[in-house]
């Protein structure tokens, strides 16, 4: 007989002890399947939500994505910020630096000079320097480049304030170069003046010192002033200085600096210690110089002129590397127009001499 609850047609064959421990719980009777109520979908229940066996997954859930989606995100927003950031200073940039100005290429003309000597009518007052000075108009000049003050900049159609400025300022410090230097005075170098003149016209500047010539475009006096160390030294230091700075826009490239100073030098003969035996010397010089802006960024200029009356001196007939001042007691006969005062203001008097006029004198 069969075992109490072994199926009706007895073990399944194989099934060593019917298995009826492995197979309990998915073994059923046939009361139970008959009783069973099956259900089919049909097809629009079929495409509801119920029907899908597996759970759609949201693609953030996926592996790795919770991680990238976020950094993506961020990286994106960094790169727009730095697009704006970028169109932005660009834009500022484009609004606030000047116009675009077209380089302008030019040859430096040669420069073109006068130099007078100014003889004096009778013998040149000597006398301790202080003494000469309080009684000479430049009792009242400034001394060094105190007495070359600078105007007020202003913009000009095609300069800006500051490109002005720049003119202005280099006009000055070549003519402290060329004519407060103690070195430059004195012919032990020339280079400080040479480095501010434009490259164009640094052969006929050369050739000045190396074949001075009386042509209106070779003498040293025309650049700069100096004496010869081996006849003249300073009596005192300080040079005396009074003149003006005047600017204007010659072109839509260029601008123009006209400068027009007095210098009076305390001077005695080499060799001799100052004393009673000083004597004055004055210069007046009168510069035009032009500046592109190649110049301006570089620190040069171009001269377009060059006057200048310097005394008291002899008139001398032949070039000479330096100026010739007559010293205390010294005497020259006079050869040229009348009497010519290096104080006064106006046009320089034309002429390859002059007569000191007697009022430029210490007491005259």
């Amino acid at each position: 007989m069969a075992a109490r609850g072994d199926p009706p047609e007895g073990t399944p064959d194989g099934t060593p002890g019917g298995g009826e421990d492995e197979y309990r719980s998915v073994v059923f009777d046939e009361s139970f399947i008959r009783a069973a109520r099956l259900q089919e979908f049909s097809a629009r229940e079929r495409m509801g939500d119920h029907s899908h066996a597996v759970r759609r997954r949201d693609p953030a859930e996926r592996p790795g994505a919770g991680s990238l989606t976020p950094r993506k995100g961020s990286l994106q927003v960094l790169l727009l910020v730095l697009v704006i950031a970028v169109a932005f200073g660009t834009a500022v940039y484009v609004g606030v630096r000047p116009p675009y100005r077209p380089a302008i290429t030019r040859s430096a003309e040669p420069l073109r000079m006068t130099v007078i000597p100014l003889a004096p009518a009778g013998a040149v007052p000597g006398g301790p320097p202080e003494s000469l000075l309080r009684q000479s108009p430049a009792a009242k000049f400034a001394t060094g480049a105190s007495g070359i003050p600078l105007p007020l900049a202003r913009r000009t159609p095609n300069f800006t304030e500051n490109e002005v400025m720049t003119a202005l300022t280099t006009a000055k410090d070549y003519l402290v170069a060329s004519s407060l230097d103690p070195d430059v005075l004195s012919g032990a170098q020339r280079r400080t003046v040479r480095a501010m003149v434009d490259p164009g016209q640094l052969a006929q500047f050369d050739a000045s010192f190396t074949n001075p010539a009386d042509d209106g475009r070779h003498a040293p006096a025309g650049w700069l002033v100096r004496f010869d160390a081996a006849k003249v030294a300073m009596a005192a230091p300080a040079v005396h200085v009074r003149g003006t700075l005047r600017f204007a826009e010659s072109a839509a490239g260029t601008i123009d600096v006209l400068s027009d100073h007095t210098f009076v030098y305390a001077l005695r003969p080499a060799g001799q210690p100052a004393g009673q035996d000083a004597s004055l010397f004055t210069v007046r010089r009168t510069l035009h110089f032009r500046f592109d802006r190649e110049d301006l960024a570089r620190h040069r200029a171009e001269l377009l002129t060059s006057q200048v009356q310097a005394g008291p001196q002899a008139c001398s007939t032949g070039a000479s590397s330096t100026l010739l001042p007559l010293l205390a007691g010294g005497r020259a006969k006079p050869t040229g127009p009348a009497g010519t005062d290096p104080y006064a203001t106006g046009p320089p008097t034309a002429g390859l001499c002059g007569v000191l006029d007697s009022r430029a004198l210490p007491g005259g």
